[in-house]
């Protein structure tokens, strides 16, 4: 397969990479639509016109954001929704509650390099969040996304899942020391996965799933990282939030990847193998790997029925 390259580099934004499309009588969900790039993924793709609801933790939040989203863009086909991810009961009742075509399912919330935390389940925290729920909620909205004909699924990945392969003999940390970065990176190859999974299952229903590393954005996202280590990044080039949406907003609407499916973007392009040269690009071979992708699905599907 050739690599798929557009006009949009590093530095594009999100309205630029929207600006000309037209969403007219589409319909998107963006989950963290109340934060960080979620508020401008979810901005974007109501400047052109699609109905887009936010599904979220905090629906107040959600609310002033959606009242933010609705004055700047004259759209006021925007709506809240509550979610809780690691919450198995509540991603259930969200798929449910949806009704008609879904166009658009943007996977963006997450969690990242958190302390142990455990799901009731005694499930890793981050994995539940990051991966399980997306999982659980894009299984329960594939009857809409399969009514709509020509959906797209996107997945917020992160360069993080260079940190880490799964680990299929000890996913929740249960027999190995646990360690934040590593956790966070396993939940992010995850994602990629996923997006490759879909792409092949679902292809024959029109839908098409792929996986984006945002870039390095200052967004509440960090908020469990250590103070010292933050300020170790301040030589980084960050993204500002309307950067950081852009390839989320490109693989979510944009008439320049019609079809591309099963693949991992950065920077508004698709990306290139990882190398040990620059450990902070690149897409690794595990995550891309059509075997393991069954595996974590399948394995996906016992979790979330048991």
């Amino acid at each position: 397969m050739s690599r798929i390259t557009t006009p949009f580099t590093h530095d594009s934004t999100a309205a630029e990479v929207i600006a000309g499309v037209d969403l007219t009588g589409r319909r998107a969900v963006v989950t963290g639509g109340a934060s960080g790039i979620g508020v401008e993924t979810a901005r974007a793709l109501a400047s052109a016109g699609a109905e887009v609801t936010l599904a979220v933790r905090n629906t107040a939040v959600g609310e002033r954001t959606a009242a933010g989203i609705i004055e700047s863009t004259g759209n006021n086909h925007v709506f809240v929704a509550p979610i809780e991810l690691a919450d198995r009961a509540s991603v259930r009742a969200f798929a449910a509650s949806w009704t008609g075509p879904l166009h658009i399912l943007v996977n963006n919330a997450g969690v990242m390099a958190e302390p142990l935390n455990r799901t009731p389940e005694g499930w890793e925290h981050q994995f539940a969040t990051n991966h399980l729920g997306h999982f659980g909620l894009t299984l329960g909205l594939y009857d809409a996304l399969a009514a709509a004909g020509d959906a797209r699924i996107v997945s917020v990945s992160s360069s993080a899942h260079l940190r880490s392969d799964i680990h299929f003999d000890d996913i929740h940390f249960d027999h190995r020391p646990y360690e934040a970065w590593a956790a966070y990176g396993q939940s992010k190859t995850a994602n990629v996965l996923f997006a490759v999974e879909a792409a092949k299952r679902w292809a024959s229903d029109g839908i098409i799933a792929n996986a984006l590393m945002p870039g390095g954005i200052r967004t509440a996202l960090q908020r469990h990282v250590p103070d010292d280590v933050q300020k170790a990044w301040d030589r980084f080039q960050w993204k500002t939030v309307e950067q950081g949406a852009s390839t989320s907003v490109l693989l979510a609407a944009s008439p320049l990847v019609p079809g591309v499916t099963g693949r991992y973007f950065e920077d508004n392009n698709e990306a290139v193998p990882a190398t040990q040269d620059d450990p902070r690009h690149g897409v690794a071979p595990y995550a891309l790997d059509p075997e393991s992708a069954t595996q974590l699905w399948d394995l996906s599907e016992k979790l979330l029925a048991g």
